[in-house]
């Protein structure tokens, strides 16, 4: 079963920017719809008690954030190899952002994780 992809957020937080080199765009997919062609290429790194990340195998690409207590997977928009027809909507932790950046998309803008 293929399910729509939801509109995809941009995390800031520390942890996203060091995994990925920049924040991190992904869709929220719940993992009873995930399915992942070549999962066993997929090395998961517990970063926290709270999620771990996915990346691939072979070439390092970071794909997936899966937070633990969540029922969803974030999967990062790079990943997706054909066009997905989303636009990112909003930019979350943002009181943890690069310096190095602005934000002038017009996007809401969260300092915190929000709740969902």
């Amino acid at each position: 079963m293929q399910v729509p992809l939801k509109a995809p957020d941009a995390c800031h937080c520390l942890q996203c920017r060091k995994s990925s080199g920049h924040y991190f765009v992904s869709t929220d997919v719940a993992r009873s719809a995930l399915l992942i062609e070549g999962a066993e290429h997929i090395r998961w790194y517990q970063g926290s008690e709270k999620a771990r990340r996915g990346f691939c195998g072979h070439c390092g690409a970071t794909l997936f954030c899966d937070p633990l207590q969540r029922d969803w997977t974030g999967i990062a928009m790079g990943a997706f190899d054909t066009p997905t027809h989303v636009h990112t909507a909003l930019h979350i932790v943002v009181a943890e952002k690069g310096d190095y950046y602005d934000l002038a998309d017009g996007l809401p803008q969260f300092a915190r994780f929000p709740a969902h």
